[in-house]
């Protein structure tokens, strides 16, 4: 377990006077990317140090769960949920902390509903990234070569999010990637969630109006009706991850002899 709480309370500050009182702003197509590139940094960041930290303490800690194990003191099952569970105080701490930072700061509506869908969502999003790194260490036989294989999930999952390429615009031969990234979804949560319902007027290029919420519909894809099932999807990221560094405990044995 980390408890290392400096991230949290560094990064907002420090990315602050470029994201503040950004979620107000909502007149022009630039405003609405404005408030889509802060949510997009916000999660990226955060969510990538949670994975390549969590990392170095469960290789440490594999170690010890091998000698144990071969001592018939641990069983797979049980170690792999405590190992988890022990995770997620940590990870609602850095949520409540980093998230309501960021939300003020940003300075989105002040409605409980939209706060409330942010932190869960947040809170799903650091758990599958802490996971993630979980797995990637389960898999791997070092802890180097999982950092290694982690940054080319990353680069993938940054490019698929349908922050950079919108999901409308990606090659149908490329679009299935997008419903298997989970930035993604959470991408999708967030952003439907403080802009979907939004009916601000904007000009688009050709002299023509339409709303925050259609806009983002038609450009990205983002609709405030997928709201559940984007937590859900979320949901099922990290309980999968979680069960895969299960499976790589039980199944995969690189104790070097």
């Amino acid at each position: 377990m980390r408890f290392d709480f400096s991230l949290p309370l560094f990064v907002p500050f420090f990315s602050g006077p470029f994201s503040f009182n950004l979620g107000t702003k909502r007149k022009t197509l630039q405003d609405v990317a404005n408030v889509m590139g802060a949510l997009y940094a916000s999660v990226l960041f955060l969510g990538v140090n949670n994975a390549s930290s969590v990392q170095p303490v469960v290789a440490i800690e594999r170690t010890s769960f091998y000698r144990e194990r071969a001592a018939g003191m641990y069983h797979v099952l049980p170690y792999a949920i405590a190992q988890g569970l022990i995770e997620i105080p940590y990870i609602l701490v850095q949520t409540l902390v980093y998230g309501t930072i960021t939300y003020a700061m940003i300075n989105f509506e002040w409605d409980a509903g939209k706060y409330f869908y942010y932190m869960v969502c947040m809170f799903l999003t650091f758990t599958y990234f802490t996971f993630y790194g979980m797995v990637a260490v389960g898999l791997s036989p070092s802890q180097q070569l999982a950092a290694v294989i982690s940054s080319a999930f990353y680069s993938v999952w940054n490019l698929f999010s349908g922050f950079l390429i919108p999901f409308p615009k990606m090659p149908r031969w490329w679009s299935w990637y997008y419903y298997v990234c989970p930035v993604g979804w959470t991408l999708h949560g967030l952003v439907g969630s403080q802009l979907g319902n939004v009916n601000t007027l904007l000009m688009v290029p050709g002299g023509q109006t339409t709303t925050v919420a259609q806009y983002i519909r038609t450009t990205y894809g983002f609709v405030h009706e997928d709201l559940t099932l984007c937590l859900g999807v979320l949901a099922i990221f990290a309980v999968g991850f979680w069960f895969a560094y299960a499976f790589a405990l039980k199944f995969l044995n690189h104790q070097r002899r």
